[in-house]
């Protein structure tokens, strides 16, 4: 009895140590709201705004339906009429236009004989994303004029396709980046301030002193986990509450799974932390190898951001060690798709796997320090 109510002193003071410094509970508690508005807000995949330059040399009824369907879109706006291709160069030169649609001559009688015409559009290429996404805009409106035109003959000229995006159909970007801000938070908050937390003991020398007292290491070891665990748990709490309640992103599958797997992930990302401080002695260190170990892999390998499929193979490969990947396809398949565990089964498996062989290392390595 003695010694469960040491545990509970110890996790006590832990908390105590974490609330003690005001700006590491800030932190702690205010970066998923801060970074999940920023991503929210400020970065998106879709564009509100393109300055476009129309050069109309059929000047017939076809050209003119065609820039008054792309300009009635809400997503392009005219701020040029150019001329000649030295005009159109010299305004994406200057930034001042984002892309050219020139209609050449004859258009009328090409769609009319034909069914279909060339037009030519220009996009700047410094920025190949947004020029190909302005393309696809742009493409898409002049397909929706050509498939309602084709309504008004006798006989259809071709097939004509209808998109339909399942489970994002409006392209929000902010339903990729919720997800993926989850695991982001989560490895960043239980990973990092684990390793830096008990690095911190060694380093200072505390570590030697509750070795000597009448706790065991691995209570010693739990009592550091258990305040980020409860942190993280919260964060995701939180995260989702913003995302529905600001962003609209909706929760299709089972709350109760996406919390259990949430908890799956974050015995992961602690483990993970408490494996990285038992291979290092400062918390220097610990931070370099969580920030540049975990972080950034986090972002560029898991599929965050970058699609996985599109990574040369080696780097594929690679990205199956990342827990974060298997957390975003779970989170995504539950929060997007209403997917059930049937169906998630086998990435559960990974991160319980990755779990346990995390902490039985860490396990391994703390007895082997000291004896």
């Amino acid at each position: 009895m003695k010694e469960w109510s040491s545990f509970v002193g110890f996790v006590v003071k832990e908390f105590y140590h974490i609330f003690r410094d005001r700006r590491t509970a800030a932190i702690l508690f205010g970066m998923p709201v801060i970074q999940l508005l920023l991503f929210g807000y400020a970065i998106r995949n879709e564009i509100q705004e393109v300055k476009i330059g129309i050069a109309d040399l059929s000047r017939d009824a076809v050209s003119q339906a065609i820039t008054d369907k792309i300009l009635s879109s809400g997503t392009f706006v005219l701020v040029k009429n150019p001329q000649s291709h030295s005009e159109i160069q010299s305004a994406f030169r200057s930034g001042a236009m984002s892309e050219a649609v020139i209609f050449e001559p004859a258009s009328d009688r090409e769609i009319q004989r034909e069914g279909s015409m060339d037009i030519q559009v220009i996009t700047d290429g410094s920025d190949p994303n947004v020029s190909r996404i302005i393309t696809g805009y742009t493409a898409s409106v002049i397909r929706d004029y050509l498939s309602e035109s084709a309504t008004t003959v006798d006989e259809p000229k071709g097939v004509v396709p209808v998109p339909l995006m399942m489970f994002n159909p409006g392209l929000k970007s902010v339903y990729l980046f919720v997800p993926g801000l989850m695991a982001l938070i989560l490895m960043l908050v239980s990973a990092l301030m684990t390793s830096i937390s008990i690095t911190r003991e060694k380093e200072s020398g505390t570590m030697e002193v509750l070795l000597v007292s009448s706790l065991k290491p691995i209570q010693i070891i739990v009592g550091k986990v258990v305040p980020y665990f409860l942190l993280s748990f919260i964060n995701v709490v939180s995260i989702l509450v913003i995302a529905s309640l600001v962003f609209g992103v909706p929760c299709r599958g089972s709350v109760l799974l996406l919390m259990a797997e949430s908890l799956l992930f974050i015995m992961t990302a602690l483990s993970l932390g408490m494996f990285i401080s038992t291979i290092t002695s400062s918390q220097q260190v610990a931070m370099m190898i969580s920030l540049g170990g975990l972080l950034l892999p986090t972002i560029l390998l898991s599929g965050f951001i970058f699609p996985v499929a599109s990574m040369p193979l080696p780097l594929q490969v690679i990205s199956n060690v990342i827990p974060a990947k298997w957390y975003l396809i779970i989170v995504r398949a539950i929060m997007l798709k209403g997917a059930g565990f049937a169906v998630l089964w086998q990435e559960t498996l990974v991160l319980a796997v990755m779990t346990v062989v995390l902490i039985g290392a860490s396990l391994r390595n703390f007895s082997e320090r000291l004896e």
